[in-house]
Formats: C-alpha cells, structure tokens, sequence
C-alpha cells in the first residue's frame, strides 16, 4: 500500500509569470523515456516482481524505498510544469481569442487537452509508454539498467537546465540532480554488493559535479545527497542500511538512512482559468455545491 502526503518535496518559487515552451521541455523529465514516469515505473515493476524477496531484502527494500520517492518527483515535475503555464493566457470572451498565444507555443495540446497543466508525455507531445519498463526477474540485470536509466535522466536534467532560466524549472532540476545523484550511487553500491564490481569509479556521468549548477549546490551544501530516507514509518524498508553505507565518494561525507519522508512543503493551488473553462465552477455553482456538502452534517 502506499500512503499519500499532501506536501511536495521542496519548495517550488511563486513566479510572477511562466514560460509555455520552457513547460514543453520541462515534459521530457516528465514523460520521456528517461524522465521521472519512467523511473518510477521501473522502480514499481520490479518492486512488485521481485523474486526472493526475504533472502534479499536488502534489495528489495533499495528498489521499494526509491519506487516511493519516485512517486514524489512525478508529482513534483508536475506541479513545475503547472507554475511554467502561468499568464500564457488570459481571461476573457470568446471571441476575443483569449487562448490566441496557444498557436505560437511548442505544445499546443497542453491548452487544448490539459488547461495548461502537465501532461503524460514527453517533450515533443508523444505520450509516455509502457514498454519503457524493464523489469527482468535478474536482480543484477535490472540493477544495471536502473544505473544506466537514472545516468540517462541526469544527462537530459542538465541539457534542459540549459535550454531555460525559469527560476521554477532551475529550481526543480536542481534538486532532482541531487536526488538523481543519490539514486545513482545507491544502485551503484548494490551493484557492488551483489557482484564485488566497484562502478561509482565511472562516477559522475556526465563528468560535471552538480555544484556547478547553482540550484543544485544548495542541496549538495544540505546533505540531501546523503539520505535515503525508507518513505515508511513502521520499519519496513529500513535494510537499505545495508548498502547504503560508507561516504558519499564526491564528497566525502557519511551516507545514512531516514526512517520516513522528508517534511515537505505547500503544493501550489492553482488559479481558475475561465478561459479553459476549468474548473468551470462558478459562484452560483460553488454556493449550491457548499449547501450540499454540509446538508446532514
């Protein structure tokens, strides 16, 4: 089972205005096959498939941690997304065309299909696939490809980092090269674990710190590349100690494991868009449907 927080895991800034088509490349770390929908995907196949599960808990409790921290970052690049559609529209009649900026924006579905929100697809409007996860029964296999497939979704998280300045999309991206990082070393020593084969030794891919990024070194500076935190509270999970352990080899700081989640922050509350007829509740109707939700109470 999984139990939903109401909160994000960092906290997004309140931007005075948005950036459709930044928005569109933001969606790769979304809905690409390298993005977060497919890391979380992954993750939750082989949780579920996984074969021996008490002989190699420890493992199995690696893969399972990470599957509910990868819930968190879907939910994240989301709301991110959401911030990057603010003002690319606005209110109005009809027949002013007040969606008219839509036709000069990259991903026209998004103000067609979506009310300028995210979308379960990638950068280019195709949507996410199934076949993207690969969950092969091999503890080792899959080890591997959770190594290649989280070095893959760092190398696109650098490339959009550079291809917009939007403080809402740098923040986001900084924080999930960090978390990505962590990933990426966690899978590395389980490697190591299950095999004796020592592969932080091609580490980092690409080869650029991620304090070169400025959103990122902040979380660096923070220990965030540090924990892995169990996402539960009853002591499930808590095996992960059992390879993450040691220091972190960029820095040199003690790796430790969290019982439970991160505090969180506010999820932004999104404004109506009347011109998207969404949510498409109107005074009248908000009043009627308030004296129904508290009729009988």
């Amino acid at each position: 089972m999984f139990n939903r927080v109401n909160k994000l895991l960092i906290e997004l800034p309140n931007v005075e205005y948005g950036d459709a088509n930044a928005a569109s490349a933001v969606q790769e770390l979304l809905g690409g096959k390298f993005g977060e929908m497919s890391t979380l995907n992954n993750y939750m196949y082989q949780s579920f498939n996984f074969r021996g599960k008490s002989k190699l808990k420890p493992f199995y409790d690696l893969v399972a941690s990470i599957t509910a921290e990868e819930f968190g970052h879907v939910e994240l690049v989301s709301n991110t997304i959401n911030l990057l559609h603010k003002g690319t529209s606005f209110a109005g009649d009809p027949d002013i065309t007040p969606l008219q900026n839509a036709t000069d924006k990259r991903n026209t579905y998004a103000f067609i299909a979506n009310a300028q929100t995210s979308l379960a697809g990638d950068s280019m409007g195709n949507p996410w696939r199934g076949d993207y996860v690969f969950s092969s029964g091999n503890l080792v296999l899959d080890l591997l490809h959770n190594f290649f497939l989280e070095c893959g979704a760092r190398t696109h998280k650098m490339r959009v980092y550079e291809m917009t300045d939007h403080p809402a999309a740098r923040e986001l991206i900084g924080y999930l090269l960090v978390r990505g990082g962590t990933h990426i070393l966690a899978y590395a020593k389980a490697i190591e674990m299950a095999t004796g084969t020592d592969v932080t030794t091609m580490l980092p891919i690409p080869s650029l710190d991620n304090r070169v990024f400025d959103q990122a070194r902040k979380y660096e500076e923070r220990g965030y590349g540090n924990v892995l935190f169990t996402w539960n509270n009853v002591g499930d999970y808590k095996d992960i100690k059992y390879i993450w352990k040691g220091t972190n080899p960029a820095s040199g700081d003690q790796l430790f494991v969290k019982e439970g989640s991160p505090k969180g922050y506010d999820i932004p509350d999104l404004e109506s868009k009347p011109e998207e007829f969404a949510p498409g509740i109107g005074p009248d109707e908000y009043a009627a449907i308030a004296k129904r939700l508290m009729a009988n109470m």
